[in-house]
């Protein structure tokens, strides 16, 4: 369960002064007059402040209880042994260089509390890969070039000369690897500048080596037996939550109950345990899958935080946890029974179905076991390839992966070209000022792909929408009426559609007669629709006349909101920290598609005209 007050009280304290000793150690290493300062007194007896290698340790001190203060923070076992051995370290050479009596007491008075509440750092390590010594590599070397400009830049009356931004540069560099660079000074200032400067590029190289070679503490997977296990609990209780049957996805990890009745799916970013949707399995189990998930967060020191459950999920989360709920947005879901495409209400989607029809498409809806393997494959293909984006994105609400055997109960609907039928009445497609006939894509008539998980014995769940950039506008909607047309005959009776994100203040913010606060914020979320689907998701489920099923974020503080968020974003692939597209590595045989498209755009550029 979540730890109380006093709990958190010690780590937040010695992280804080971590952080202040830390800055002030490197201060007193970058520049000169900060140890003439009046703050000298207290700057000179702080672990780091020594007497001829002053600079350097200050600034080797400093930078590596800054890179502490935070794990600290978290109770993190490992950064406790660093500090640890850190602190006595500094006492000794306090004591060696300076004979500071006062320095060594204010290392010891930092050490005591340590030592005392060591019960209070026994936080396991986060997931993490090689990856981590790259980044590491990066962030530091970025952060010891701009810490070493500083330094060549702080003894201005020292300097020989005038040299450039792109000598001083040019020094720092040289200096991180330990050498002599084009900068000179007078005195001895050339050696507590080479010193500083060799000090941080082997700070940065330790660190990096360190994480390289560590032991991999890699993120958990759900194995095959945890999936056999959910898949049994959402048999039985499936059709209590849309969201259910995304559980499955393979880059989730899964907490149980001690009856083995609930289970809770979840994946750890950057210390957030982000779990979605509701529990899984019976609901009088849910509080101890509950119970489970809070304490592998305590023993992680992971934040706590659920995206996207329902109303009756954010309950017991609040009740069994102390959590916080916060409204998100709405679900829409169309029950089959109520829906037509009668009526005035639906004249848009009833007009766009019937013009896009009348221009050769047509759909098929089926269930993934009844499409063979070769056809699956295309789909597969098809949808990554209309994509749009580098990396795959949802978590909360997609499943992210297409045909797999396991997921035969699926529903896939398609949109087809029909071979033969005319774009226009010449039969050919415009391009430009003129027409050519028109290039079959690389996945043939396939046009557009929506796949359906399944919601309990009766339900599907929208997973994801892809269509061909060269299809005509309204394949989406073409292929929703079109599920829904199909549903009755393969029972289903109600389909849950996209969540609308904040829709309640989008719905109440254009309503005659909303305030001026609620008017700013939806036009907030109207700015924000630029770059997020916020309003255009809103306006595209409302189309089909749903109901509205709220969703809510789960939470422990609202100091934790704006980290939860960014952990959200990145899970969901909205924020991705791979690599920049030129340092991939590129395969030396290009894709059947991106030849395909490679000789549509030459056509397209050598104007082809019909006879």
């Amino acid at each position: 369960m979540l730890r109380g007050p006093r709990a958190e009280a010690v780590p937040a304290w010695v992280a804080r002064a971590c952080t202040l000793v830390g800055l002030l150690d490197i201060a007193a290493g970058v520049f000169p007059r900060f140890r003439y300062s009046r703050m000298h007194t207290l700057a000179e007896v702080l672990p780091g402040a020594l007497g001829p290698f002053a600079a350097a340790l200050s600034l080797s001190t400093g930078v590596l209880l800054l890179l502490l203060a935070h794990g600290l923070r978290r109770r993190k076992r490992r950064a406790w042994r660093a500090a640890v051995v850190l602190l006595p370290a500094g006492a000794i050479a306090q004591f060696t260089y300076r004979h500071s009596l006062v320095g060594v007491l204010i290392s010891l008075a930092l050490l005591v509390p340590l030592l005392r509440h060591r019960d209070e750092f026994r936080a396991l390590p986060d997931p993490y890969s090689r990856w981590r010594a790259l980044a590491n590599f990066m962030l530091m070397g970025a952060g010891s070039i701009g810490l070493g400009l500083l330094v060549v830049s702080a003894h201005p009356r020292r300097m020989v000369g005038s040299p450039s931004l792109a000598d001083r540069l040019e020094h720092v560099i040289y200096g991180l690897f330990g050498f002599e660079g084009p900068v000179d000074y007078t005195g001895d200032t050339s050696w507590t500048v080479a010193f500083s400067l060799g000090a941080l590029g082997l700070l940065t190289a330790i660190t990096t080596i360190y994480l390289a070679f560590r032991p991999e503490h890699p993120a958990a997977r759900l194995t095959a037996d945890d999936e056999v296990r959910l898949r049994a609990l959402l048999a039985k209780h499936g059709g209590r939550d849309s969201l259910g049957h995304f559980a499955l996805r393979r880059d989730k990890a899964v907490v149980f109950s001690p009856s083995g009745k609930a289970a809770v799916t979840y994946r750890v970013v950057h210390g957030v345990m982000l779990a979605s949707g509701d529990p899984i399995g019976d609901v009088e189990a849910w509080p101890g899958a509950i119970e489970r998930f809070m304490d592998e967060a305590t023993a992680h020191s992971w934040t706590p935080a659920v995206m996207g459950c329902s109303e009756t999920g954010a309950e017991v989360w609040t009740r069994e946890t102390g959590l916080d709920a916060l409204e998100l947005g709405d679900e829409a879901v169309v029950d089959v029974a109520d829906f037509s495409l009668a009526g005035r209400s639906m004249r848009n989607v009833r007009q766009m179905v019937k013009r896009i029809e009348r221009l050769g498409y047509e759909t098929r809806v089926r269930r993934a076991r009844d499409l063979g393997e070769a056809e699956l494959d295309r789909i597969r293909r098809a949808a990554e390839d209309w994509r749009g984006t580098d990396t795959e994105r949802g978590f909360s609400m997609a499943l992210g992966r297409i045909g797999d055997p396991a997921d035969g109960d699926c529903l896939i609907a398609t949109a087809h070209r029909i071979e033969g039928a005319a774009r226009s009445a010449s039969g050919r497609a415009a391009v430009g000022d003129g027409w050519v006939d028109e290039v079959p894509g690389p996945y043939g008539d396939l046009k557009a792909v929506l796949h359906f998980v399944p919601w309990g014995p009766d339900g599907v769940s929208l997973d994801l929408m892809r269509r061909d950039r060269s299809a005509d506008p309204g394949m989406n909607e073409l292929l929703i009426v079109a599920a829904l047309q199909a549903a009755p005959r393969l029972d289903i009776k109600q389909v849950s559609l996209n969540f609308a994100m904040f829709r309640s203040a989008l719905a109440r913010g254009e309503k005659i007669g909303a305030g001026p606060v609620l008017r700013a914020w939806r036009g907030l979320l109207v700015f924000l629709s630029r770059w997020f689907q916020i309003e255009s998701l809103y306006k595209f489920n409302a189309k089909f006349r749903p109901r509205w099923e709220p969703r809510f974020v789960v939470y422990a503080a609202s100091r934790d909101l704006p980290r939860i968020g960014l952990a959200a974003m990145q899970a969901e692939g909205f924020v991705n920290p791979a690599l920049p597209r030129f340092l991939r590595r590129r395969s030396a045989t290009p894709s059947p598609c991106a030849h395909a498209r490679a000789e549509q755009h030459d056509m397209s550029k050598r104007g082809v005209r019909a006879a």
